[in-house]
């Protein structure tokens, strides 16, 4: 079998070949007459008629003497062209494209359609023009493209080896434009905040940072849209959403990209129980515009969307699955001698929520397969989140698990200023301790607060997770066109 430099060298000779009889192999456009998918569509209406104009990527060539059969791909489907050399295609076109043309090449077909004795759906070919020489093989030719990591670096190869692939991301595309649907009918406006941040808050997470080179300061790339957000509730918007790029230089896993896509909605005057009715309707609706069913598969499972969520409070699932016994008077000696039974590895700087955060990201989140709402979190697990009335220490707030997955983190919003900077405070003290995604305290952001936003619901949905759950695939760089990986040197 040929290498790939010599395949490549053959195919420069025949760039050469193209470029010797004068004909462009690089032309500035192309002209289609109707996409590959209408062809089928309408294809009893155009058969045997006037001639029609195709084009797409050669994916297969059969040639039997002096006829050639390809399949081609212009993105909408899959059409078969037949070559006939002297009837009607002049014998110099099918000797040229005999010598010259290969799988992977883009062309443009004009022929009449018709329906071959396999009743196939074929373009008989009068002319086929050159619209870009391939000088490197499609994966096929050298056994696909098999290597896990190489179809992440090479996505585009990826995309034409496996249909599959293709076929998922235009899931997660309907998915979002399913969700952009269902917020817009419900009176939410999209809105745009600053990707680079002066101060990086809203999660607990550590930032990425860089330098502007003009205004001579660092600046970050942003961790959450949520402190900007909220702005705009003191501004008067009262319904506002963003999907956006979030970064966290923070450890790669299969639930964790460092650049990832977040979806995150704030309604003023509403609150967390009302989000978490929103938000358990957005997910039946979702499933049943994408799959027309009630239901999703998930390794083996069958994950149920018409029953209502199981709503159960974080400390209760501590009890449950952990075995620890009030886990809201656990020491954190108590809570570290149970994360090294489980085998969790925790740096001494971890506070005590963190270690308790641990123990229940590995006892406790894989067991929740069906949809589930973790309510009533401790007050420094979510420092953004306004107090429980009545349950000293506890938080308005929700999670939704699916798949043993987070998928959703939601809380009735914090709009006491006084409040805001004290846990502000109790951060900065944590992250003094050496625990380095602690928030920190955001002047500007306590100065808006001071000027008043009103009670809200906020609510924050990792797109990509999403997509995992509803492609049923278990790494999310399956889902991200081009996740972020280990340079190859």
């Amino acid at each position: 079998m040929a290498s790939i430099e010599e395949i490549r060298d053959g195919r420069l000779q025949k760039l050469q070949l193209l470029a010797d009889k004068g004909i462009e192999a690089y032309p500035a456009s192309a002209t289609a007459s109707l996409t590959n998918a209408e062809a089928v569509e309408k294809f009893e209406t155009l058969k045997d008629n006037e001639p029609v104009t195709l084009v797409g990527r050669i994916l297969s060539l059969r040639a039997q003497g002096k006829i050639i059969f390809i399949t081609f791909d212009d993105g909408t489907a899959r059409f078969q062209a037949l070559l006939k050399s002297g009837e009607p295609l002049p014998e110099e076109d099918f000797e040229l494209f005999q010598n010259a043309f290969d799988i992977g090449d883009f062309v443009e077909i004009r022929g009449v359609l018709f329906l071959t004795k396999r009743e196939e759906r074929t373009v008989l070919a009068e002319s086929v023009r050159m619209l870009a020489k391939s000088l490197r093989p499609l994966p096929e030719k050298w056994h696909g493209l098999a290597d896990t990591e190489e179809r992440f670096r090479k996505r585009y190869l990826d995309l034409i080896s496996n249909p599959e692939v293709k076929e998922r991301f235009i899931l997660r595309s309907k998915l979002i434009t399913e969700i952009r649907r269902i917020l817009d009918d419900a009176g939410y406006l999209e809105v745009e905040t600053p990707a680079l941040q002066p101060i990086y808050g809203g999660a607990s997470a550590e930032p990425f940072v860089t330098h502007h080179n003009a205004l001579d300061t660092d600046l970050y790339l942003r961790i959450s849209d949520e402190l900007y957000l909220k702005r705009l509730l003191a501004g008067g918007f009262p319904k506002v959403y963003e999907i956006a790029r979030d970064f966290r230089n923070e450890g790669i896993d299969h639930t964790h990209n460092p650049e990832f896509t977040m979806l995150e909605f704030y309604e003023a005057y509403s609150d967390a129980p009302r989000q978490m009715q929103f938000v358990e309707t957005m997910m039946k609706t979702l499933v049943k515009k994408l799959f027309n069913k009630d239901t999703v598969e998930w390794e083996g499972e069958v994950i149920d969307f018409e029953s209502d969520f199981e709503v159960v409070r974080y400390f209760e699932l501590l009890e449950r699955y952990a075995g620890i016994t009030n886990p809201a008077t656990a020491t954190e000696k108590d809570l570290r001698e149970k994360a090294l039974e489980l085998g969790i590895e925790l740096s001494p700087a971890d506070s005590y929520y963190k270690v308790m955060d641990n123990i229940y990201k590995k006892a406790c989140r894989p067991k929740l397969i069906q949809p589930t709402f973790i309510i009533d979190y401790p007050q420094d697990y979510l420092p953004l989140a306004k107090k429980k009335a009545g349950e000293e220490g506890i938080v308005e707030a929700f999670q939704l698990v699916i798949g043993g997955t987070e998928l959703v983190k939601a809380f009735s919003e914090l709009n006491d200023p006084i409040d805001q900077r004290s846990r502000f405070e109790a951060q900065e003290k944590f992250k003094e301790e050496g625990e380095k995604d602690a928030q920190i305290l955001d002047e500007d952001f306590i100065e808006a607060m001071e000027h008043g936003i009103p009670p809200a619901g906020g609510v924050g949905i990792g797109i990509d997770r999403l997509a995992m759950l509803f492609t049923n695939t278990h790494n999310i760089k399956e889902v991200i066109l081009f996740p972020t990986l280990r340079p190859k040197n």
